[in-house]
């Protein structure tokens, strides 16, 4: 099924997702009082959001990382695939280098932790909806300081290490980055969709996000991208 078009002036609808009822209700106030965000759920688990994003079909939705029934990681990796018009947004209380790479790596399109204030999380949420990708201060000093270590030992007299396998750039998600790379190698949308199992619909929706994420006006200046960073 296919989200319903939003209207051009219309606020931005989200879901809401953390375990904890205090921070949950807290969010749904904070957030809901906003003239351009409209609150249509509240989840307390993963499944929980699963299921709300499906009967709602919203913009996007505020997912906190550790919960019962399903957790953060998982919830969003089904999300991703299920519903990859909607963004997601991380909201938690974990900035470690892992958790981060996790939920980019599946599907998460910005991350933020809860130190973050309202106005903070309502322009990551109206960023990520727009296919932009935004991570919190505590997020982008943790990524940077994991990667100082590799970036040392790299340039050292020793010679490279070996490196750790980054995620796709630009905020690519793995699927998306899989996609790219098929469109380079010539792949029409009904082949991609075949070879991947998913519905053409859910491949335009991909590729949409794909153009924004890489600047890519059209489908020949996408391949130059997946060419520029070796992902076709």
């Amino acid at each position: 099924m296919s989200a319903p078009a939003r209207p051009a002036d219309g606020p931005l609808r989200i879901v809401i997702a953390d375990d904890q009822a205090s921070v949950r209700e807290g969010l749904v106030l904070l957030l809901d009082g906003l003239p351009d965000i409209e609150v249509v759920g509240a989840a307390a688990d993963g499944q929980q959001a699963l299921d709300l994003v499906a009967a709602q079909q919203p913009d996007a939705i505020l997912l906190d990382l550790h919960m019962p029934v399903l957790d953060g990681i998982g919830a969003t990796r089904r999300l991703a695939a299920e519903h990859p018009g909607v963004a997601i947004v991380i909201l938690t209380t974990y900035a470690d280098d892992i958790s981060v790479l996790h939920a980019l790596q599946a599907g998460a399109r910005s991350y933020l932790t809860k130190d973050a204030d309202r106005t903070d999380i309502a322009r990551a949420l109206q960023a990520a909806a727009g296919g932009l990708a935004v991570l919190g201060p505590q997020v982008h000093a943790a990524l940077l300081a994991a990667a100082a270590p590799a970036m040392g030992a790299a340039a050292g007299p020793s010679g490279p290490e070996p490196a750790a396998v980054a995620p796709p750039p630009d905020g690519l998600t793995q699927r998306e980055a899989e996609i790219l790379g098929l469109i380079a190698r010539g792949l029409t949308n009904p082949e991609i969709a075949a070879r991947l199992f998913l519905s053409n619909h859910t491949i335009k929706t991909h590729i949409s996000r794909i153009f924004a994420k890489t600047g890519s006006r059209d489908r020949a200046a996408a391949i130059g991208y997946a060419h520029r960073h070796h992902l076709g």
